[in-house]
């Protein structure tokens, strides 16, 4: 990481904050559109929201706000019931996410796997992309721009992307991203250019935020009302949070706190809530947008959310003049930066199941939403592990020297899909009377395992043979002892050297009864 003095640190983080918070500005009202709000509600949402994670989240740096993600969500909720609800919702899904962080269980996002991580990054880079495209129709309508604006507009947007590509060869004590901002409002406002401007979405004028409880019944039946949607809520806001903080992470070389994440999602979206705003999340966008700019500080973060209030009570005359055709070229470069481009040259090289996973969460996050298509990634990529895994399981016969004792060395995981593989390993007719597996390369996960061991010990208790379990695990021990499967160690054996354990046939019961 580039090294700053102190002054010079704090310039770079207030020049991020500056440019964030002007791209927050057109992405609270969309989506506050997005959700069936007034454009105040996502303003307020991305204020409190990006302030108190900034300041109290576990990853310097990160934007939050509110979130297209969420606000899909949020319409049902605010067309059935009323934006009151949302409030209420927002407030639960906030105590939801805290409760997360509390029982520390942030840790969870370890459990996507990378090729879910590549799917996530470059399904969200389309979908940032396929967001900017409403910037090219008439505002309040569905109809495209006429020839001549739509190539005013894509000349705007071209000029923003070639001044945030060559400013950074001229100088870096200035973010590029704002510098495309600059110059392109410069032309638009100096040049007389007729295209559409911030004020043309809606006016993002307003007063400080009031507190206030939501104007709803406080009853069970609200609750079963919003509780759904709080929890839907919640679970996207905190996937797309904490990989965020992974991304992040992985740029800055450094590793952020998953479980103060959630405690500081959480707070932010209660604080929120008594306040009318909509709720929020990370931001991958903004994100990027401030990483590329040079931040690493808190301060970043806390400047933008406080630089956005002072445009809602004093600035929104000025603001509402920056072109849109600023803001969607800063969105479109970060969508070049977000893709990982990397992901095309390697797929052909990566086995074929995470190439098949990448497409999957990229396709389902275009189509559904983020916490949807990482859901489906990772259980994807566990059936396949679990697949693996049961086509790997195997045993090494051996033979002892009295021709009456057989040992088997199962390698191999024993878990609910390789019981039938572990099955047909053994042939308990054709075996002597005593017979042993050994553990020492294998490991029983689940009861399914603890099941198949015990019929295995039926199948040869059936034949007249003894079964004997050697070198298992304390896991093992552990788990197969409270079924109780097995009985003491053969005394005449070393418990240090060489534990054995014998499976009760005894006890076993039989197929109409437990064991």
């Amino acid at each position: 990481m580039q090294q700053f003095s102190t002054p010079a640190r704090i310039r770079v983080e207030v020049l991020a904050g500056l440019t964030v918070s002007l791209a927050l500005v057109p992405e609270a009202v969309a989506f506050a559109f997005v959700a069936g709000v007034e454009p105040l509600v996502g303003l307020y949402a991305a204020f409190i929201v990006g302030l108190v994670t900034s300041v109290t989240g576990g990853r310097p740096g990160m934007i939050s706000g509110a979130t297209g993600a969420l606000a899909v969500v949020m319409v049902t909720l605010v067309k059935e019931y009323d934006v009151e609800y949302l409030f209420l919702a927002v407030i639960l899904m906030g105590i939801i996410q805290m409760a997360v962080g509390a029982l520390k269980q942030g840790r969870l996002i370890r459990m996507v796997p990378y090729p879910v991580m590549l799917g996530f990054v470059n399904g969200l880079a389309i979908v940032i992309f396929l967001a900017q495209l409403e910037s090219f129709k008439i505002p309040g309508t569905e109809t495209w721009l006429p020839g001549g604006d739509l190539g005013i507009m894509l000349g705007l947007i071209g000029v923003t992307m070639a001044v945030i590509y060559l400013i950074p060869k001229i100088t870096k004590k200035f973010p590029s991203a704002l510098a495309g901002i600059l110059v392109v409002s410069g032309i638009v406002i100096f040049g007389g250019v007729n295209t559409a401007t911030v004020g043309d979405i809606s006016s993002i004028s307003g007063t400080l935020p009031e507190f206030g409880m939501p104007n709803v019944p406080l009853n069970m039946e609200t609750l079963m009302i919003i509780l759904p949607y709080s929890f839907i809520l919640a679970a996207i806001g905190l996937i797309e949070s904490l990989l965020t903080v992974s991304l992040i992470d992985s740029i800055t070389e450094t590793r952020g706190q998953n479980n103060r994440e959630c405690l500081s999602q959480g707070a932010a979206n209660i604080l929120t809530g008594f306040f009318g705003g909509m709720g929020g999340c990370a931001m991958i966008g903004q994100s990027m947008i401030n990483m590329k700019s040079g931040a690493r500080w808190r301060l970043s973060g806390a400047v933008a959310a406080l630089l956005l209030l002072a445009y809602i009570l004093y600035a929104s005359s000025l603001i509402e003049r920056i072109p849109i055709a600023a803001l969607v070229g800063v969105m479109f470069v970060v969508v070049i930066g977000t893709f990982s481009w990397s992901s095309l040259r390697i797929i052909r090289k990566v086995p074929l199941s995470d190439a098949f996973v990448m497409i999957l969460v990229s396709a389902v996050t275009v189509a559904t939403d983020l916490a949807i298509a990482v859901i489906v990634g990772v259980i994807v990529s566990a059936l396949v592990f679990a697949w693996n895994s049961a086509r790997s399981i195997y045993v090494e016969e051996s033979m002892e020297s009295t021709d009456e004792r057989k040992v088997y060395t199962l390698h191999g995981q024993l878990f609910f899909a390789s019981i039938t593989a572990f099955r047909d390993l053994f042939h308990p007719p054709h075996d002597p009377t005593e017979v042993v597996i050994d553990f020492q390369h294998s490991r029983v996960w689940d009861h399914s395992g603890i099941e198949a061991i015990v019929d295995l010990a039926r199948r040869y208790a059936a034949a007249d043979r003894e079964l004997h379990l050697l070198h298992l695990s304390e896991n093992c021990q552990r788990i197969l002892g409270k079924a109780d499967v097995i009985i003491d160690p053969d005394p005449d054996r070393d418990p240090e050297v060489d534990p054995s354990y014998r499976v009760t046939v005894s006890g076993l019961g039989n197929s109409d009864g437990g064991h």
